[in-house]
């Protein structure tokens, strides 16, 4: 198992999903991976910057992977977007952007070698998934999860490689290597709406109130992501969303890593579970 790792917290992780950052530190060291931070790292883009200006986003990206190819160690990131980011510039680099965006790369003395392969938290769990199980101090038995993916853990599935984009399977076996049980959930696989909420907010909040009301028809405790952005989505604008369908249903929405350290015994204050804004506390 790799357990060294160039961390990319992203600028969601630094302030606005600060819980999402607490609970992985907190899990990291009982499951034997060792993250760095990378020193100096800049925004990804967000998957919409390349819109504005293709050519800036891949220099800033190429820049963040020439930051940990020197530290010699892989990038890893909790961040789904920033995944597919940080994934997407590396291909491009490698199939003949490399010696074009190291000229702009040189002005600050740096360059892209592509030594430093990409990977996200999930990967890494479910790549080592007998392990974890290993670890697990307080099973979640009887707790029923609804795994929501969103788009940019499994899509586009070219950028990304890991599994299939249709048929994904990593989230379900790092749930129940923790004991959880994984329930039906129509949506898995659905986009939460995050990056669209603000021009087309009528529109979003219907999305997230069907996400949120197919997990509660699935008799589901909670929903799960091991996106920072979809976490935030379906729970800072769960209430709004419900309000707007007139739906009572509530359902908490946790991070990967704060399901994780529930099952490996981290008490919840260091998982930042009183940082979520549906209750989560009675998960604990």
């Amino acid at each position: 198992m790799q357990n060294e790792f160039a961390f990319f917290p992203g600028c969601v992780l630094t302030q606005a999903a600060i819980e999402a950052k607490m609970s992985l530190e907190a899990i990291a060291p009982i499951l034997g991976i060792k993250l760095k931070e990378i020193n100096g790292w800049s925004c990804c883009g967000a998957s919409q910057a390349q819109d504005v200006d293709p050519l800036a986003t891949l220099v800033a990206n190429a820049r963040n992977l020439a930051l940990a190819e020197k530290m010699n160690l892989p990038v890893l990131t909790t961040c789904s977007t920033c995944l597919l980011m940080l994934r997407r510039a590396k291909i491009q680099l490698d199939n003949g952007q490399k010696e074009k965006i190291n000229t702009y790369l040189a002005k600050g003395n740096m360059t892209y070698k592509g030594t430093s392969e990409v990977t996200s938290l999930l990967w890494v769990l479910a790549q080592n998934a007998e392990m974890i199980k290993s670890k697990v101090k307080k099973p979640l038995s009887g707790l029923k999860v609804a795994v929501f993916y969103g788009c940019h853990s499994v899509r586009p599935g070219k950028d990304l490689g890991f599994e299939s984009s249709v048929n994904p399977t990593s989230f379900e076996t790092v749930v129940k290597a923790l004991g959880a049980e994984v329930v039906p959930f129509e949506k898995r696989l659905d986009c939460c709406g995050f990056h669209a909420v603000y021009p087309a907010e009528k529109s979003v909040m219907k999305m997230t109130s069907g996400i949120v009301n197919s997990a509660a028809e699935s008799k589901a405790d909670c929903v799960v992501t091991p996106c920072p952005l979809c976490q935030m989505q379906l729970d800072i604008y769960q209430d709004d969303a419900q309000d707007t369908t007139k739906s009572k249903a509530r359902v908490p929405v946790l991070h990967l890593s704060q399901l994780v350290g529930l099952a490996l015994g981290v008490p919840a204050k260091k998982l930042g579970l009183d940082y979520n804004v549906i209750d989560a506390s009675k998960l604990a």
